[in-house]
């Protein structure tokens, strides 16, 4: 087994990694920002999941620090077998076509552009050094258990328990969603044995709200309702053929990710 050091083990997908890892009997350190190991420590594979999410619009300066200037102290202060920087696939924004590979756009001036801009910074550090074992993941969103984020997905089901959701994107908006499981075993192959030095990490499949809002009703009976002229929020399919080709990748389907993540969360309510 491998000896695993993870950045970020305290947010959601960090200690599911660390979690998954153990069951897998790695050894597996797992480091907040108050437990940093001696520099020119050997930390083994190191994945790198620190980062802000849904509040970053309110904190570019702290999203900045997290996905650039913490990464470039860890780059430079350890040794480390593997490094694996974890992205996002949000990065497609502005394209036709998901791919590795694709030129990609952004927009400085736009605040909602900053998460992307800074994440790709981290990329380009990355992916700019030497080391062939230096790579990067980009997720797309992912579904599980427990997450209590202000997440699109999170956010939809949380409201269910009330009974009503109210969604403010059109019925034919779609993203990609991924399940944890699926993630943390991906990262975890990525990390050990990946021949590239990108991957998209998702399941290759969008999913419209529409679908959503029915998924919702038939395992929550909530009533849910799309509020009227909302805008279309949508990005291209995601291209997954370097995971399935090189790791014989099989996503769950979203609706038994979805099924599992409802049924965890009405046992976690329940008195």
């Amino acid at each position: 087994m491998a000896k695993f050091t993870i950045f970020g083990a305290r947010g959601w997908i960090g200690s599911a990694l660390v979690q998954w890892l153990g069951m897998r009997g790695h050894e597996v350190r797992a480091l907040t920002r108050d437990d940093w190991p001696a520099d020119g420590e050997r930390l083994g594979h190191v994945v790198y999941a620190i980062g802000l999410t849904a509040d970053f619009r309110n904190r570019p300066l702290a999203t900045a620090q997290a996905h650039v200037g913490v990464l470039l102290q860890v780059l430079e202060r350890f040794r480390y077998e593997s490094f694996l920087y974890l992205s996002t696939a949000r990065v497609y924004r502005n394209v036709r076509e998901a791919v590795e590979d694709a030129v990609l756009s952004v927009r400085p001036a736009d605040p909602d552009e900053t998460y992307n801009i800074t994440k790709l910074a981290g990329e380009a550090v990355c992916l700019s050094l030497p080391q062939p074992t230096v790579r990067v993941a980009r997720l797309s969103n992912v579904i599980g258990p427990d997450d209590r984020s202000d997440n699109f997905l999170a956010a939809v089901i949380a409201e269910a328990r009330s009974g009503e959701v109210v969604i403010r994107t059109s019925p034919d908006s779609e993203k990609d969603y991924i399940a944890l499981s699926d993630a943390v075993s991906l990262i975890e192959s990525i990390a050990l044995s990946g021949r590239h030095r990108l991957y998209n990490v998702a399941s290759g499949c969008n999913v419209s709200h529409q679908t959503i809002a029915d998924l919702v009703q038939r395992h929550t009976g909530a009533k849910v309702s799309f509020l009227p002229n909302a805008p279309r929020v949508a990005f291209p399919p995601i291209v997954i053929d370097r995971i399935r080709t090189e790791f014989n990748a099989s996503p769950t389907s979203f609706e038994t990710a979805f099924a599992r993540v409802v049924h965890d969360s009405v046992q976690v309510a329940a008195p």
